[in-house]
Order: C-alpha cells, then structure tokens, then sequence
C-alpha cells in the first residue's frame, strides 16, 4: 500500500498526491496532524537511503529558531523532526520498501 505524508497547504505534496491517485489508491497521512515518531522517521530514513537533512526543511524558520545546523547529528535532527513535524521535507511517498521525497513529483513514480 503506497502512502504519502501529506500537507494540503503545499503545492507539491497536492501534486505528487494527484500523481499517486491516478495510479491506484494511496493512504494519506496528515503528517502534521498526526505526526510520526522517532522509529518511523528512522525508517523512512533508511528506505530514503541518505542523511537526516536529506528529508528536512533547512529554511523552515523553526529550524532556525531551534538553532538547528545541517552539521548536526542525524539523531538530533531526527529528534527534531519527530517534535516538529513541520521540519519534514514534503511529501515522502513509501510503499513497502521504497520510499522517495516528491520534489520533484515524479520522483515518486520509481517506487510505483
């Protein structure tokens, strides 16, 4: 089952869900919402296959309201995103055990 963290305040994520519908059904979760925590951040993480920034939004001000740095330590900026969903780069689609950041959407259709 393919699902997408999804924020409808983003262009992207709409697109990238729009993208997804036309080929099949997708779960969507709100991600900020309902939120996901420490272990599904490091999954998706490892199905990603890169580093914690890789999937964070740098010029969020919260970011730099939290003092972040791109040269902190994966469990800290996992952390972070786990307390503060709104750091999550938008929208990551997985299935199974694939994911991919819709940026742009059709990135996503690899793992179609």
């Amino acid at each position: 089952m393919i699902t997408i963290w999804h924020n409808p305040r983003c262009s992207k994520s709409r697109q990238t869900l729009a993208l997804l519908e036309e080929n099949g059904t997708v779960t969507v979760r709100r991600y900020l919402e309902d939120a996901p925590n420490l272990q599904e951040l490091q999954k998706v993480l490892s199905l990603l296959g890169g580093n914690a920034i890789d999937m964070m939004r740098p010029k969020e001000a919260r970011f730099k309201e939290m003092g972040l740095s791109k040269a902190d330590s994966e469990e800290t900026l996992l952390k972070a995103m786990a307390e503060n969903p709104i750091l999550i780069e938008r929208p990551i689609v997985m299935d199974n055990n694939k994911a991919a950041i819709g940026r742009p959407p059709e990135a996503v259709l690899d793992i179609l």
